[in-house]
């Protein structure tokens, strides 16, 4: 009987090996990691908390898909800490901790059977508003997120929260989720992508099940939908949402919102959308501040167990400024250096270890910046410069614009085009084409503003664009 589930042990081993590579596998599965499987779960025990977080946090889904493969059906993952496993002990793939034949009776068990062991209703999820650290770039959103929580019909709907990648929106919609759930247990509530939400739909379409599908988010108290922009260019996957959103708010639930941009400035959005959308609390949420890094760095590295002196907590608060992604990055590398080498991180040892990581450290500037810069210094305004209006303002605002996502961005021309409202990658060329003419021959540029015409040199605008977007 141990002989069979050391196969197949072995062979999750080899399937987690295969997805992940070698060498992520030798240094987090290899050494003083066990996999073993008892009557209702898999359990991974690992030799210490930074291991153990960092498997469950960045190869779960790798190891249910290969438990599933292995065995054909799912189990529920759990993750524990085993003192007695060591870095160099080698992991003996056998059945523990439960009878041979009641974990085989699991395994025959139907597929009805199997699915009722791992549901229990909705699962808390990962992020909570009380690890959330405030700062004077998100005190708003927060605040909002907290009257949600406080009241059963909050003041405004939806909240919309935007800005760039890694400065806690995500956090803010799955803290509000868990928040409101303690707060009011028979909540309804459900957080999911924009991307789950378009996929489940064409599933649901597919298969003939629509009805159910929007019962189920329709019913709803609370529905969280993350990178909302997802849905940009997609006529009638916006459709099914106006919908699903307009019946959520007659019926006086709550809609909450993430977006990299704010929703005149996501492109090829309906107008409804965008009407609904700014109808509720539109918030900007910017990347944190010295001091809230500081904050952010401490409790993060309490989590992780870490022990990191002021010194060198004020060095990486002060080296990496872009996100909170970054920050922890950072403080991950730092974690595996201590627990992989078995040394302190001194400052001495913190500049060595992140040498590379922030000498590659890019500045971050995101298009949805680079488009309301130029459309405030031309005195115009977003949805303009998004439109396909021919005014001799907006169209310089435009191709300044495009020329400076393509200087800053990682952009390809078509993904800009999409990106400035659906133009088309032809458009994009001419434009940067056009300014890099009138940058070489500096020539003097001339635009309407509210005073009156506006005429400087193209160098001179150029300037003052970048001065603004810092």
């Amino acid at each position: 009987m141990q002989a069979v589930f050391t196969d197949e042990i072995s062979a999750v081993h080899d399937r987690i090996a295969e997805q992940i590579g070698q060498t992520q596998y030798q240094v987090w599965f290899k050494q003083g990691t066990r996999l073993a499987i008892t009557e209702d779960h898999f359990e991974v025990a690992a030799a210490n908390p930074f291991i153990c977080n960092w498997i469950q946090g960045h190869f779960s889904a790798t190891i249910s898909e290969a438990v599933n493969t292995v065995f054909g059906r799912s189990f529920p993952l759990r993750f524990q800490i085993d003192r007695k496993l060591t870095p160099q002990q080698k992991e003996k793939p056998i059945m523990e901790h439960t009878k041979p034949q009641r974990a085989m009776n699991a395994l025959r068990r139907t597929p009805l059977q199997a699915k009722s062991l791992h549901t229990h209703g909705q699962q808390p999820l990962k992020l909570t508003l009380d690890t959330f650290v405030v700062g004077p770039k998100n005190q708003l959103a927060y605040n909002a997120a907290q009257s949600i929580v406080r009241e059963e019909k909050s003041p405004f709907n939806p909240l919309f929260v935007h800005g760039g990648y890694g400065v806690g929106k995500t956090h803010l919609l799955q803290g509000v989720c868990n928040a409101v759930f303690d707060a009011r247990p028979g909540c309804r509530w459900m957080y999911l992508s924009a991307e789950d939400f378009a996929n489940q739909y064409v599933v649901a379409l597919k298969t003939r099940k629509l009805d159910a599908f929007r019962n189920r988010l329709r019913s709803m108290d609370v529905l969280a939908i993350d990178d909302i922009h997802f849905l940009s260019n997609k006529t009638a996957m916006q459709e099914e949402f106006l919908h699903t959103f307009n019946t959520i708010d007659l019926a006086g639930k709550q809609v909450l919102l993430a977006s990299d941009a704010h929703p005149k400035e996501i492109s090829q959005l309906c107008d409804k959308l965008v009407n609904r959308f700014v109808s509720g609390m539109v918030v900007r949420m910017d990347a944190p501040d010295f001091e809230t890094r500081r904050r952010i760095c401490t409790q993060r590295a309490e989590g992780m167990k870490l022990e990191l002196s002021q010194e060198v907590i004020d060095y990486i608060a002060g080296s990496i400024s872009a996100n909170v992604r970054e920050l922890e990055g950072a403080l991950i590398k730092l974690a595996a250096f201590a627990s992989l080498c078995g040394q302190p991180i001194t400052a001495a040892v913190a500049q060595q270890v992140l040498a590379e990581h922030i000498a590659r450290k890019d500045p971050v500037v995101h298009n949805s910046e680079i488009v309301s810069t130029t459309a405030e210094f031309f005195g115009t305004t977003v949805s303009d410069v998004y439109s396909a209006k021919k005014d001799r303002t907006i169209s310089l605002a435009r191709s300044f614009a495009m020329y400076l996502n393509r200087r800053f961005t990682k952009m390809s021309y078509p993904e800009i085009g999409r990106a400035m409202g659906g133009k088309n990658h032809a458009t994009v060329i001419l434009a940067c084409r056009k300014v890099e003419k009138l940058l070489k021959q500096n020539d003097t540029l001339k635009w309407k503003t509210d005073n009156g015409w506006r005429n400087a040199p193209a160098k001179d605008t150029l300037d003052e664009l970048l001065e603004k977007i810092g």
